[in-house]
């Protein structure tokens, strides 16, 4: 199959790899920029528990002193393997969406009322999660450490890839990079080579942005079981 990843190279370059050796075309299309925000190191001290919603929180982690045993809630598997790769070892992974990890760290017997947290996320995010810890009672600072940029232009190789090799699937990671791709797809008047396309989307939200423009074939997936997901779909 030919399959289309959105992520940035260094999210997709392992799941890249494994589609190859699989025997799938893999076309590469990154829809954002991750860039860091300027700004000092966090005084790791001051809080007892550490949120990372992504493995850019994690890469772009900045703060006065590493504390190996400091407890860090991770939204997936993926975002767990990038804390423990910088030496964290005390890691609880969620299911892999906000939502669960807002419910796994609300039932978790190792935060109390004297818990303080600080949660890193990039400029744009589609769920408050600070603020739904807040409303149960939870200290928790949002900390922004990097941004991301639109990526809406594709080089004149890409397109070429494209058009003589239309993708079956297309993985997307938000939905950011949907609005993002979408715009790709008008702008270079690509659609009419992905009608029969698959869309695999990481949650209903991102998935809604496709339906909502009328593509045909849109699916939701975990992040880390794309290629559980690619057997069950074909």
């Amino acid at each position: 199959m030919n399959i289309l990843i959105t992520r940035p190279l260094i999210d997709a370059e392992d799941l890249m790899g494994k589609l190859f050796s699989l025997g799938h075309k893999i076309i590469h299309l990154p829809t954002l920029k991750i860039l860091p925000v300027q700004s000092e190191p966090i005084d790791a001290k001051k809080y007892n528990i550490f949120i990372f919603t992504s493995a850019n929180a994690i890469r772009h982690l900045k703060v006065t002193e590493q504390d190996k045993n400091k407890l860090c809630f991770c939204v997936g598997a993926i975002t767990e393997k990038i804390a423990r790769s910088k030496g964290y070892i005390n890691t609880i992974s969620a299911g892999g969406t906000v939502n669960a990890l807002k419910n796994l760290i609300i039932n978790s017997d190792q935060v109390n009322e004297n818990s303080t947290m600080a949660y890193f996320c990039g400029d744009n995010i589609s769920y408050d999660l600070d603020l739904e810890l807040k409303r149960k009672g939870i200290k928790i600072k949002k900390i922004i450490n990097y941004s991301s940029e639109k990526i809406i232009d594709i080089n004149e190789e890409n397109k070429k890839i494209i058009e003589n090799h239309p993708p079956d699937i297309i993985f997307v990671y938000s939905a950011r990079s949907a609005f993002s791709f979408l715009e790709i797809v008008k702008n270079y008047s690509l659609y009419p080579l992905m009608t029969e396309s698959k869309v695999m989307c990481i949650s209903k939200k991102v998935a809604d942005i496709f339906s909502l423009k009328r593509w045909k074939h849109v699916r939701t997936f975990n992040p880390g079981d794309e290629l559980l997901q690619l057997k069950k779909d074909n």
